[in-house]
């Protein structure tokens, strides 16, 4: 009997891929010498939430976190991660708000 191989990636590698993905969005007005975007301190990134795509900054540490690892699995299965628009989650803006308070 062959077994068959899952295509999702490991954890790891997929949190690498969204961490190398949102701090390489171009060469726009706000981006320092490195790609990065200046308005984000060491150790956060960018994720965009709700119909309106309302930018927030969130730390790095909470990628391990498994209730943004779920957003993150629900914004992979919609959006996929290979788009122009930064991680986008998909969530309501009250609910996002809400479950990062839990996680500080």
């Amino acid at each position: 009997m062959a077994m068959r191989k899952s295509n999702k990636l490991p954890q790891a590698e997929v949190i690498k891929q969204i961490l190398k993905r949102c701090s390489s969005f171009g060469k726009k007005h706000g981006y320092n010498e490195e790609d990065l975007p200046e308005d984000v301190p060491k150790g956060h990134f960018a994720v965009y939430v709700g119909e309106n795509r309302t930018r927030y900054i969130i730390p790095i540490s909470w990628l391990s976190h498994p209730q943004f690892q779920s957003l993150l699995q629900r914004a992979e299965e919609e959006f996929g991660f290979n788009h122009d628009m930064g991680l986008t989650i998909p969530c309501d803006e009250l609910v996002f708000e809400s479950l990062t308070s839990l996680m500080r």
